[in-house]
């Protein structure tokens, strides 16, 4: 049985200067696929669902520290009818109805986590902010000069750099440049692509892909 063929589409690369550079062909499974919003919109929503830690909590008049015992007599006194100084009206009671800890995280099969991320993709290279460049990895792992790099090659949004595994020193130098976020092509998410206005490649993180 014959294997199936893969489609594959051609990018532009460019230089730390911003010239072109050739091209590299990236794989359609990725970067050609028609972009499905209810995905990628499911997607985020489980992204920004599973970052939340879910452990506010509050103490019930059961549970804070404090006499059980009637703070004044029922009757005679004049005053409402109160029991416990644990009570909800009184400050340093308990709480009503307040957050207790919780479990906010989704489930998203592995294949539409795929699938989204292809979409968000595609996106962003149909909309013309995905930018490859070649030779990062060369650079001198200074911010100065990353930050001139991000320049020449037409990057002034905000900006995701998707590194390489092993390309430590890349990300150390872009790090404290505003705007610019930071990721490994292992660890890339349809959330952090679609809430950037560029997305910057470094070559070698494409044929990680």
């Amino acid at each position: 049985m014959a294997e199936k063929t893969i489609k594959t589409i051609r990018a532009k690369v460019v230089d730390t200067n911003g010239k072109a550079a050739g091209s590299i062909t990236l794989p359609e499974t990725y970067f050609g696929v028609k972009p499905n919003k209810q995905l990628i919109a499911l997607a985020v929503r489980v992204y920004l669902a599973n970052q939340r830690v879910g452990n506010a909590s509050t103490k019930t008049r059961g549970e804070v520290e404090g006499s059980t015992r009637k703070i004044y007599k029922q009757k005679g006194t004049g005053r409402a009818r109160h029991g416990a100084i644990r009570a909800p009206i009184f400050v340093g009671g308990g709480i009503v109805f307040g957050p207790q800890p919780r479990d906010y995280s989704l489930k998203f099969p592995k294949k539409m986590k795929k699938q989204a991320l292809a979409s968000a993709l595609s996106a962003q290279l149909a909309a013309g902010n995905v930018i490859i460049v070649s030779g990062m990895a060369e650079l001198k792992p200074k911010t100065k000069v990353m930050a001139k790099t991000f320049a020449a090659v037409g990057s002034t949004k905000k900006t995701l750099l998707v590194i390489a595994k092993e390309a430590l020193a890349v990300a150390r130098a872009a790090r404290n440049i505003a705007g610019v976020d930071i990721l490994p092509v292992s660890d890339l998410h349809t959330y952090g692509i679609m809430t950037h206005g560029k997305i910057v490649f470094m070559k070698e993180a494409i044929k990680a892909l």
